[in-house]
């Protein structure tokens, strides 16, 4: 199986969650024998490339974070370019995003499956999985933790091209948390998460408080 990838991330790649996890899936989907064409949407001067290859391969993936609860906008913009295939073409998605809870992403999820029709294809399941959100900020250890999980799940596809499994579903983790969670996660934000994400705004320039309001 010869699989095209498609990073439907806006971020270019050296600042792409996504396609940090893309390096660790595909390590998996390759053992046994898999290869992929990856591409990514932040690179518009390869759209006409992305295009042909759409048109070209019957095994398509496209992975991409959840934006404001659905697609990102950029890559909207390119698949509104494309003409529908119904050649048989299987089409998956991993749909990634910071939220933890499976069910923040389901009407996101719910989309891509109306997406693989619009696009001519066969829907062979979405792979859904949040608590992503820390991948760029985290040293290589802990990065290594959250993505290398996905290690496994290419070796998933690999089986059927598809995310339809039990183990891809259970993949996703908990849909709602608990109260209890709920409220440590909260008082976490307030606490650990602030301090952490000033550290990093420091790091990057940043000269004024996370929660500056110039137009107050």
């Amino acid at each position: 199986m010869h699989v095209l990838i498609i990073n439907g991330s806006p971020r270019i790649k050296k600042y792409s969650n996504t396609d940090k996890i893309l390096a660790k899936f595909t390590e998996g989907m390759c053992e046994s024998g898999v290869t992929f064409e990856q591409y990514e949407i932040s690179d518009r001067k390869k759209w006409d490339d992305i295009r042909n290859a759409f048109y070209e391969n019957k095994d398509i993936l496209i992975a991409l974070p959840l934006y404001v609860e659905c697609i990102p906008g950029l890559l909207m913009e390119f698949l509104e370019t494309l003409t529908p295939k119904n050649d048989d073409t299987r089409i998956s998605f991993i749909l990634q995003s910071g939220f933890a809870e499976g069910i923040q992403l389901r009407c996101g999820e719910e989309y891509l499956k109306k997406l693989a029709g619009y696009l001519g294809c066969t829907y062979m399941g979405t792979l859904v999985k949040g608590d992503n959100f820390g991948i760029r900020f985290v040293g290589a250890e802990q990065r290594e933790k959250i993505t290398g999980q996905y290690e496994q799940m290419g070796r998933e596809y690999a089986k059927d091209g598809g995310f339809m499994s039990e183990e891809c579903r259970k993949f996703t983790g908990p849909e709602v948390f608990p109260a209890y969670v709920r409220l440590l996660v909260g008082l976490m934000f307030k606490t650990v998460a602030r301090r952490s994400l000033n550290k990093v705004s420091r790091e990057w320039g940043c000269n004024k408080p996370l929660d500056f309001r110039p137009y107050d």
